[in-house]
C-alpha cells in the first residue's frame, strides 16, 4: 500500500482512473485472460489509477454467493503491480466497498490486505438510514482504509445526500478525495461548498464522476467567497473506454490551465461530442438500464472483450441502444483509441 504522502501526491496531480470493468465468457463466468488483458490496457494507457469492484465492474461480484470479489481485486493488484515494477511507476489501487457495516468492513479488510490504497464507499445499502447513521458507518471504514467518498447518482443505486452529511463527512480524517457522481449541478455544488467550508480543500482531492459533463468539471474554478476549489481528474465509467484519449484530454485540460493557448469553442465542441458519446454508451433514454453492457460492448468492438455479456443474463443492451452505439461510433472517431488498442492488443492478451 502507498503511504498517505504518496496517495496525496497522486491525487493532488490530477489522473485519470477508469472504473475498471468485468470481464466474462459466454457461460458468465469470470474471464481471467481478458480481465487481466483490460489492467494491462489501462497501465499502458497513461492512467494514475485504477478503480476495482465498482459500478462499472458490476455489483453482484460483492455478493457471496457470487464469490467473485478476491479474484477479481487480486488480478488487478496483480497487474499493476507488473506494471509499477517494469516502469518505474506508481498508481492508486482504488476498490470499491459496499454492503453494510459489517459487511464493508470485511471489503475493506480483504482491500487493504490485496494492497489497495483506498476504499471507494458505496452507501447504497443503506437507502432509509439517517444521514448521522451513514456517517458512523464511513466513520467506521475509514478506521480499516483510507476513504475515497462516492456521491453516486439515484439511478445508479445511490441516495440524495445533504450538504449537512458531505460537510461532517468531510471532518473525517480517514478522507482523501471524493468522487462526485450524481449527475447533478446542484448536488455537485453542495459536495464543493462542503469540501471549501470544512477548511480540508488542500487535503481533499476533487474527482468527477459526472459522466454527462467531464470536461465542463475538469475545467471550471469554483469560486465560494475567497476560496477556489478545482476538480483535479475524473474517476469515471466513461473512461473505462477510449482511455488513452481520456488521458490525452486531461493533459491538454492541465495544460490549458496552466496557461496554454486554445479556442473555448473548440473545448466546449469536444465537451458535447463526448456528452453524446456518454449518452448513447451509458443508455441515458432508458435511465441508465444498459449502461453496463453498454461499456462491454464499446470494449468488444475494440476487441478487448469477447462479447458484451453480463454476469445477469437479463442484462443487455436497451432496445435502440446498439443504434445509439453505431451512431456515434460514426460521428466521433477522435474520441476513440482504436489504432492504440489495436497495436498492442496481441500483447495484452499473452
Amino acid at each position: 500500500m502507498a503511504d498517505s504522502s504518496s496517495i496525496h501526491s497522486i491525487l493532488a496531480r490530477g489522473v485519470v482512473i477508469p472504473a475498471h470493468p468485468l470481464a466474462v465468457n459466454a457461460a458468465r463466468k469470470l474471464d481471467e485472460r481478458r480481465q487481466a488483458a483490460l489492467t494491462r490496457y489501462y497501465c499502458d494507457s497513461g492512467v494514475g489509477g485504477i478503480a476495482v469492484g465498482v459500478h462499472t465492474t458490476q455489483f453482484q461480484i460483492h455478493e457471496p454467493s457470487v464469490g467473485l470479489l478476491e479474484p477479481v481485486l487480486r488480478i488487478a493488484a496483480a497487474e499493476i503491480r507488473k506494471f509499477e515494477t517494469n516502469k518505474s511507476a506508481r498508481l492508486l489501487k482504488i476498490a470499491g466497498i459496499c454492503g453494510l457495516t459489517e459487511q464493508a468492513i470485511k471489503e475493506a479488510v480483504l482491500a487493504r490486505d490485496t494492497g489497495y490504497d483506498l476504499g471507494l464507499l458505496s452507501l447504497s445499502a443503506f437507502p432509509q438510514a439517517t444521514e448521522e447513521a451513514l456517517l458512523a458507518h464511513c466513520r467506521r471504514i475509514g478506521e480499516e482504509i483510507p476513504l475515497f467518498g462516492f456521491y453516486l447518482q439515484p439511478a445508479a443505486g445511490g441516495r440524495i445526500l445533504s450538504y449537512r452529511f458531505w460537510r461532517e463527512f468531510c471532518d473525517l480524517d480517514a478522507v482523501a478525495a471524493i468522487k462526485i457522481a450524481p449527475f447533478n449541478r446542484y448536488q455537485t455544488l453542495d459536495v464543493l461548498r462542503a469540501v471549501a467550508g470544512s477548511g480540508r480543500s488542500g487535503e481533499i482531492a476533487l474527482y468527477s464522476g459526472n459522466d454527462d459533463n467531464i470536461v465542463a468539471d475538469l475545467i471550471t474554478p469554483f469560486r465560494f467567497g475567497e476560496k477556489t476549489l478545482e476538480f483535479a481528474g475524473g474517476l469515471l465509467g466513461q473512461w473505462a473506454v477510449w482511455t488513452s484519449r481520456a488521458v490525452e484530454l486531461l493533459k491538454s485540460i492541465h495544460l490549458y490551465k496552466a496557461g496554454a493557448k486554445a479556442d473555448p469553442r473548440e473545448i466546449l465542441s469536444g465537451a458535447a461530442a463526448l456528452t453524446d458519446a456518454n449518452a448513447a454508451i451509458f443508455d441515458v433514454q432508458n435511465r441508465f438500464a444498459g449502461c453496463i453492457a453498454g461499456i462491454q460492448e464499446v470494449l468488444r468492438r475494440e476487441g478487448l472483450l469477447e462479447g458484451r455479456w453480463c454476469l445477469d443474463e437479463k442484462e443487455d443492451l436497451s432496445p435502440g441502444q446498439l443504434e445509439e452505439i453505431d451512431r456515434i461510433w460514426a460521428s466521433y472517431p477522435q474520441l476513440r483509441d482504436d489504432d492504440f488498442v489495436r497495436e498492442n492488443l496481441d500483447r495484452w492478451l499473452k
